[in-house]
């Protein structure tokens, strides 16, 4: 008969069966081992080998916040050159015609894009290369190339996002005037919920918060997939980089208008600008004499 498990310690393999044990009936074999033994001792012979450590802040970046704690990466925020629709003074921000050429860089909007470029070349950005990350918005993936032609970047280096960098959709106010616009940030100013008016077009009404949610998805990305590089984010708005830099700074987004880029304006993200992390209360206070 088997020793029964009494320690730690794993039986030897059966050699050869015991001298009472009837070899015509196998059954009779394995008649004394227990099934709670052997998992028992299964248990023993494998946790050394599934032992994990535990996962400090830099190992588990997967769990982005806004503000951050730390950024994993340096990142420029670019807003595409002047668009056609803008230079007509027109409000355009229906991703069903994102792609199209009218969506594009109008002859001044090249001009500030180039300059765009040329001013992340003199800051160095792409020294020691640089992924770009443009919005697929016919004026934003423009831009991209441009930028990576001026600063020697390959196209296996531009990351088109498909959604995440699309223009905020302003509803409503979707072909009117672009002065009309103000109207939409006086809404912001009273509430980051607040959307503007829905249209049938297809165009989506897009509050603050709704555009929060998508930048803060994209950096949620980013920061899981690179690690100590440089990252150009290209928008064919401002909006998306207001509100964007707003949540990293941890300025309240009631406020993200006073963060304003013009077309073709370039910023760096300024790491020493996020404030230190301060844990909530619920981490720091506890209740002494809770209610039975």
């Amino acid at each position: 008969m088997l020793t029964t498990l009494t320690s730690n310690k794993i039986p030897p393999p059966l050699l050869s069966p015991p001298p009472s044990t009837n070899l015509k009936n196998p059954r009779t074999l394995f008649k004394s081992i227990d099934r709670r033994q052997i998992l028992t001792s299964l248990a023993l012979s494998i946790t050394p080998f599934f032992t994990f450590p535990e996962l400090n802040d830099s190992q588990a970046r997967g769990l982005f916040q806004m503000p951050p704690v730390r950024l994993s990466n340096r990142y420029f925020l670019v807003r595409a050159g002047e668009s056609e629709f803008e230079s007509l003074g027109i409000i355009n921000t229906n991703p069903v015609a994102k792609t199209s050429m009218d969506s594009g860089l109008s002859v001044e909007g090249r001009k500030q894009t180039v300059r765009a470029a040329l001013q992340l070349k003199a800051m160095g950005a792409c020294e020691d290369n640089c992924w770009i990350w443009p919005s697929i918005t016919q004026r934003a993936y423009q831009a991209a190339e441009i930028i990576a032609a001026v600063n020697g970047v390959t196209r296996s280096r531009i990351v088109p996002e498909y959604s995440f960098l699309d223009a905020r959709g302003l509803g409503a106010y979707e072909g009117k005037n672009l002065a009309s616009i103000s109207e939409v940030y006086l809404s912001d100013s009273l509430s980051p919920t607040i959307k503007p008016p829905p249209i049938d077009d297809g165009t989506p009404n897009e509050s603050v918060s709704d555009v929060f949610v998508r930048v803060t998805q994209l950096m949620s990305i980013l920061e899981t997939q690179y690690s100590e590089d440089t990252v150009i984010i290209v928008s064919p708005d401002s909006d998306n980089l207001t509100i964007l830099q707003a949540g990293l700074v941890g300025l309240d987004l009631r406020r993200h208008r006073e963060l304003s880029f013009g077309p073709g304006e370039v910023r760096l993200v300024d790491p020493k600008s996020i404030p230190t992390y301060k844990q909530p209360a619920s981490a720091v206070y506890k209740c002494l004499n809770p209610p039975s």
